[in-house]
């Protein structure tokens, strides 16, 4: 009997465990559902989708005329008052008032829906959009010159992999709020100002201005990156929710627009591919370069780096020491420049290095130390003048109150005469000397007067017609001065 209850049992526990374990996997496979649906909602923006008011808005701007045409030109402006005075805020004001994103979204747009008179019309628009915006800016610059290059000019100039990514993104983000229901205008805003079409063009008026022809050329080609990237990923929004083609009453004509939009199409991503792989690896080369002279060069104390510089033509990197490079230490760089698991990209580089010869740093090291001894001597003896000179100024200053004392206890009519010198020579820089004196005077050889004479040296060009005038002005101060009735003047040559 208890045979046959285990067998009635065992199948019983089996089936138990059976069904538990299929109901764990129900569960988790409604859990994974559950989390795929929230997901594909939280992410799923095709059914807030109008096809029909997205295509109207992108056409709408992609009309230049009247007020877009000036509304550009002001922009422009406001962007080269930017870039002149080096102000960020002002550069971010003229990328809020540019008309050009409309054309790079037409010309994405029409390839989206093989719409090939969009095409024409965007591409018409946007060359002279350009066009319009050199020129002014062109003409800004050549009639307020910049004093020199500053940060926002020089980072137009050399684009890389976050210029690329920037307009990708950028774009992609602006189509799928153009995309929405009710355009998200901050977006909109935040792209114009992440990608910032208008500034490359304003740098690439500047370098026409100057005749900087590398400046022109880095400007446009990162305008370039940021129009294809932005029609780029116009173009895949615009696919990825499936707006309608453009419907041709002529199925031939419909597949030749649809053949040639195609070519266009493959014409214009080719380029934006290479560069978006120039820029990638352009990118690695840097970083790699920054962490070879960071961890080989800078962390080892006995390298004393001056400056290094990448020479992207030429595949070099040429480093500046002050202190003299062995071969050995030279040796040593380049084996682990050539390592190819640390740095794969700059295996093809050349390390050049410029070492300072010791005897040249010991050289310099002594003459150093002469000349900051002679400029100590130098110091003691000007010091030993100054003291000097303050002692004979004291001494001069004392015989000055000596006589001026005496002149006073013999005349008190007398001012101390240091006092009118001074003022003499202030009022007539022409006088080279002055003096006073009483002196014993007769005329009819008996009677004796006491005339109070004043003795001039002047300039020696000065003529007599310039100097008596200046002499009767002196003798009416002077007198005056001195408190005197009567006072002559002797000139002295």
């Amino acid at each position: 009997m208890e045979e046959d209850i285990q067998k009635n049992i065992k199948p019983h526990t089996s089936d138990g465990q059976q069904s538990s374990k299929e109901n764990i996997k129900q569960d988790a496979q409604g859990l994974i559902s559950g989390i795929k649906r929230f997901i594909l909602d939280l992410f799923d923006f095709r059914d807030d989708t109008d096809h029909e008011a997205t295509i109207s808005a992108i056409k709408a701007d992609i009309s230049f005329k009247g007020a877009t045409a000036w509304i550009l030109i002001f922009a422009v402006f406001v962007a080269s008052i930017g870039l002149n005075a080096n102000s960020t805020a002002v550069v971010i004001g003229a990328m809020l008032i540019s008309p050009l994103m409309g054309p790079i979204l037409g010309i994405g747009m029409s390839f989206a829906i093989n719409d090939i008179e969009t095409f024409k019309k965007s591409l018409k628009n946007l060359g002279i959009m350009i066009g319009l915006s050199l020129f002014a800016s062109f003409l800004f610059f050549y009639f307020f010159p910049l004093s020199e290059d500053n940060s926002e000019l020089l980072g137009r100039v050399s684009p890389d992999i976050r210029d690329v990514l920037i307009a990708f993104f950028g774009g992609l983000a602006l189509m799928v709020a153009r995309t929405k229901k009710g355009t998200i205008a901050s977006v909109i805003f935040g792209v114009a100002i992440a990608t910032a079409l208008m500034p490359p063009l304003c740098t690439a008026g500047y370098g026409l201005a100057k005749g900087n022809f590398t400046y022109f050329l880095g400007a446009m080609y990162l305008f370039t990156i940021n129009t294809i990237f932005i029609a780029l990923a116009t173009f895949l929004v615009l696919k990825l929710l499936r707006f309608p083609m453009f419907k041709y009453a002529n199925a031939a004509k419909r597949k030749r627009y649809a053949t040639i939009a195609t070519v266009i199409g493959i014409a214009v991503m080719i380029p934006a591919i290479f560069t978006f792989i120039n820029a990638f690896k352009e990118n690695q080369i840097n970083s790699q370069i920054n962490s070879f002279i960071k961890n080989e060069i800078k962390s080892n104390k006995s390298l004393q780096l001056i400056d290094w510089e990448y020479i992207k033509d030429n595949k070099e990197i040429f480093l500046s020491f002050f202190t003299e490079i062995t071969e050995a230490t030279e040796n040593d760089l380049k084996n682990e420049l050539s390592n190819t698991k640390v740095y794969p990209n700059l295996v093809d580089m050349n390390l050049v290095i410029k070492g300072s010869d010791t005897k040249s740093f010991e050289m310099i090291s002594t003459a150093y130390k002469e000349k900051r001894e002679e400029l100590q001597n130098s110091r003691n003896i000007i010091s030993g003048l100054q003291k000097q000179i303050a002692d004979l100024e004291q001494t001069i200053s004392s015989l000055n109150n000596r006589i001026e004392q005496d002149a006073l206890n013999k005349n008190q009519k007398v001012i101390a005469f240091s006092k009118v010198a001074k003022e003499s020579k202030i009022r007539y820089f022409d006088i080279q000397e002055i003096s006073f004196a009483n002196i014993l005077n007769s005329k009819d050889f008996i009677k004796i007067d006491t005339l109070p004479t004043v003795t001039i040296k002047w300039n020696l060009k000065l003529t007599d017609s310039i100097i008596k005038p200046k002499e009767r002005e002196l003798r009416n101060w002077l007198q005056k001065e001195l408190q005197l009735d009567t006072l002559f003047i002797r000139r002295e040559r």
